[in-house]
């Protein structure tokens, strides 16, 4: 009989099963097999992507969500896919093209484009073949990518749609402008870090008067630009200024004293410059006191012509100079140093240039409003529901959308201009002529598309839309999307407006939002730090289950979660017990086992496994049901490590070498029963080691990722057995546990004294094989009172004594609490003394510091501990 290799090792395995998955169709969704439907789509990642810890976390809950639903009977679709990553993709390409010697300048667009397939071609695929190791079971036969000539479609028909509807405009409006890559960036392509900076205090002189407005910023050369100063309409202490003028210093022209309520009276002096052209809140407050724009900063960060000596100057080289320049005047009153959060580009990590600049913008305050009531009534549904207000939050603040980047490579904009009279053609190429002056030269747009507004239409343009395709009408909307609560906002928010607008329907029925996984610190992963995760090399050692188990089994709906390789290290104990536990098994199986169990024989033991097995089952798929992941992983750990293992398959050792055929027959059989339903529901999971450890049961259908979910109802049952084994497990737990603490060896064995009610003394007595096996206890008596000199155990339905006569060497056992002690006294005066040295604490990580802090805690818990006990066991001699 071909049996488990004896150490679990799962290279051995892991690849060979996920190709025999994949090549068998085993993840492929079906239409119309008459199941009830279930359907998800994959957080699209970026195609320059590699798998990094988040990729992880958010592959492997939504793949133990399919593999879950797949075994209660639905038939899943999981669609996978990677985005085009317009930003990000262009930039891998700029430095391919640079590394050889040329510029993004010396390409047509047709040939930076075509450099960009390449190179999507040949390193595109990477995140797939490694998504792959985790074990994710999508649909891999209706793989998406949102430059794909369908997906594309779906972008032109919801642009010309919105054009048509009068959503979309070309305008002047404040833009996150990246000066490295040339181009408007998103807000989720902006990352913002706390720094060290200064605010400048500068007095604006009033028009005819010899006083000053003291006003306070961060961005002095942005001065040139100013266009008014505002104070809040609320504000006593400038009520008589509003409406004269004050001259803007260096350049000497008169501007307005306006106000606006957007000013903070409690910041700095309660007056703001105002410079519509390079601050998003001064657009807002320029266009609403109609005062036009002033452009000083281009897209190179450079101060623009017509700004005298400042002309030409670096943005930072300028700020220099126009300080030292106000300080000579006497109109810089003072410098503060702040800490302020700083905008940077994502991708290259420049600093962020707000500035006025012509895109094409996406009107939104309608298209929030069907987006709001879809999860104000419910609609949709946010896990943990704390973050509805967020998303609620955002909807209803929120500015119409810049949808323009200055890209070759994404989706080009689809609005062809006729070169001789102007006219607009938005969607395909117009014919031969144009229809107003018989004009046939077309320019097309050169900006791209926002990554974003590409990916909005996920849900549904993977389906096929515009088209009613099978998928779009059998598994539309989706049921769950799983992704960080990081792009709720940028992501989430955008696929909800889209697909009410386009097709009336929610995306998503259920968003479940993960947090952030940090390092076993608490912070942020990141190349400065030099502290990410590549769960590549976590796979490599420990094995693909490890790793997923670990990140299920810590991740709560919203809440971040520390990445500790202990952890992971305890996911693989699991599993190396489960793959004993399961050769143990199936040792002693009998071959001709059909998986039926021949319920009148069972014992006790038998009956409490099943009825716990019942429970267990029960409870899982409850916890999936909510989508309480990390309580789902505790309640099958829990069961097959403690109930199954430790307990069960102890208890029915001497069974399964009985020359009792009967009674062998029916301990090996249930507990092969209890395995199988086991690897069934762990498989959402762990599903490599439970498919391998599978396809040697003797019972096995195909494969095991075709089982159905355990539908087994032995709690109601067997409830009596449950009782019974549960209280008796609770007790030999605590004559373990006490026997331990009085170091007492495990060949001494001793009678058990009770006094208790017939209910619990037949209890102990109907299972005494068990107890006396599993406690070192000789047999029981009855008694009314307390016999002294024993350890007792106690509770509201029985007294256990255990007396210690014969048990214990009181000398020998403080002899070695003494040991003990000093042990842990020396320990402790190393730590304190490494605490006291003042050259380890000025140069040791906090790390390290906070490790020496805890031994202290740790062995000062340890000797008052050993000194009770050196009390106690004083008091017997």
């Amino acid at each position: 009989m071909k049996e488990l290799e004896k150490v679990y090792d799962p290279s051995l395995f892991e690849k060979r099963i996920y190709k025999i998955w994949k090549e068998g169709g085993y993840f492929k969704a079906n239409n119309n097999s008459g199941k009830k439907t279930y359907s998800m789509v994959m957080p699209p990642p970026n195609v320059t992507g590699i798998l990094h810890i988040g990729h992880a976390l958010n592959n492997t809950l939504p793949d133990v969500m399919a593999r879950y639903k797949r075994l209660k009977g639905y038939e899943v679709l999981w669609i996978p896919g990677t985005d085009h990553a317009s930003i990000a993709t262009e930039a891998k390409v700029k430095n391919k093209i640079e590394s050889e010697g040329r510029k993004k300048e010396d390409l047509t667009r047709e040939e930076f484009v075509e450099e960009a397939w390449k190179w999507t071609k040949e390193y595109g695929g990477n995140i797939k073949t490694q998504l792959e190791r985790l074990g994710i079971s999508p649909d891999w036969s209706r793989e998406r990518f949102t430059l794909d000539e369908k997906l594309s479609k779906a972008v032109e028909t919801f642009f010309i749609n919105l054009y048509k509807d009068g959503y979309i405009y070309k305008g002047d409006r404040i833009v996150n402008w990246c000066p490295h890559c040339n181009t408007a960036v998103s807000d989720i392509e902006v990352e913002h870090e706390d720094e060290n900076g200064k605010l400048y205090y500068i007095k604006y002189k009033i028009e005819n008067s010899d006083k000053f407005l003291l006003i306070a910023t961060t961005r002095p050369e942005t001065l040139l630009g100013d266009l008014a100063v505002s104070v809040n309409p609320k504000d006593e202490r400038y009520k008589d200024l509003v409406g004269k003028n004050v001259i803007l210093p260096l350049v000497n022209k008169l501007i307005p004293i306006i106000e606006d309520s957007y000013v903070d009276m409690e910041y700095g002096t309660g007056v703001v410059k105002i410079t519509p052209s390079h601050d998003p809140n001064d657009f807002e407050v320029g266009s609403r006191a109609n005062l036009g724009q002033n452009i000083v900063i281009g897209t190179d960060a450079k101060i623009i012509a017509g700004n005298g000596k400042y002309s030409g100057m670096d943005r930072y080289e300028a700020r220099k100079e126009i300080i030292k320049d106000l300080d000579k005047l006497g109109q810089l009153e003072k410098i503060e140093d702040i800490s302020h959060a700083v905008g940077h580009c994502s991708r290259c990590k420049t600093i962020i240039e707000p500035l006025i600049s012509k895109q094409w913008f996406l009107k939104m305050d309608e298209l929030a409003k069907p987006a709001i009531e879809a999860v104000k009534t419910k609609k949709i549904k946010f896990y943990p529901e704390r973050f509805e207000k967020t998303y609620l939050n955002w909807l209803e603040n929120i500015r119409d959308w810049c949808i323009s980047r200055q890209l070759y490579w994404g989706h080009r904009i689809p609005v062809y201009t006729c070169t001789k009279c102007g006219k607009i053609y938005v969607g395909i190429n117009p014919k031969e002529k144009c229809d107003e002056c018989c004009n046939d030269s077309f320019k097309q747009e050169e900006d791209t598309l926002d990554t974003w507004f590409s990916s909005a239409l996920w849900p549904f343009s993977t389906m096929g839309w515009p088209e009613k395709t099978e998928d779009f009408n059998e598994f539309f909307p989706t049921d769950l999307l799983i992704t960080g609560y990081d792009i709720l906002f940028f992501w989430v928010i955008r696929m909800v407006f889209s697909s009410l607008y386009n097709t009336g329907e929610i995306p998503f029925k259920d968003v479940f939002l993960t947090g952030l996984v940090r390092d076993s610190e608490g912070r942020k992963m990141s190349k400065s730090l030099n502290n990410g995760i590549d769960p590549i090399e976590v796979m490599d050692k420990y094995g693909a289950d490890a790793l997923r188990f670990m990140l299920t089994n810590g991740m709560t709906a919203g809440n971040d979660m520390r990445f500790y390789i202990e952890r992971v290290e305890s996911a693989r104990n699991f599993a190396n017990k489960l793959w004993n536990a399961s050769r143990f098994v199936l040792m002693h199986t009998n071959q001709d086992y059909k998986g039926e169990l021949y319920l009148e024989n069972l014992k006790t033991e038998d009956k409490w496994i099943l009825g716990k097995l019942s429970l267990m089952t029960k409870e899982f798929s409850n916890h999936m049901e909510k989508y309480e992941f990390s309580m789902a992983a505790s309640t099958i750990y829990d069961f097959t490590w403690n109930y199954f293992c430790d307990w069960y398959i102890e208890i029915i050792k001497k069974r399964l070498f009985s020359e009792d055929s009967t009674d062998k027959k029916t301990a090996s059989e249930c507990s092969l029963y209890v395995l199988t339903n086991i690897l069934k529901v762990l498989s959402t999971i762990m599903p490599f080691i439970c498919e391998e450890i599978y396809s040697f049961l003797p019972n096995k259908k195909d494969m095991l990722i075709n089982e159905n979910y355990p539908e087994i109802n032995f709690d109601n049952e067997y409830s009596e057995e449950i009782f019974e084994l549960d209280n008796l497990i609770d007790v030999i737990t605590q004559i373990r546990n006490r026997r331990n603490e009085l170091n007492i060896h495990p060949s001494k064995r001793s009678t058990l004294l009770i006094d208790t009610s017939d209910i619990y003394y037949n209890l102990f007595k109907n299972n005494l094989g068990i107890l006396t096996s599993m406690s070192n206890v000789d047999s029981i008596e009855r008694v009314k009172n307390d016999p002294g000199d024993s350890i007792q155990i106690v509770n509201e339905n029985y007294k256990i004594y255990i007396p210690l006569k014969g048990l214990v060497d009181y000398d020998k056992e403080l002899e070695r609490l003494y040991k003990e002690k000093n042990i842990a006294e020396s320990e402790l005066k190393r730590a304190e003394g490494k605490l006291n040295n003042k050259g380890f604490t000025s140069k040791a990580p906090q790390n390290l510091i906070d490790e020496e802090k805890e031994k202290i805690e740790k062995y000062n818990k340890l000797i008052n501990e050993i000194d009770a006990s050196i009390k106690n066991v004083k008091s017997k001699l």
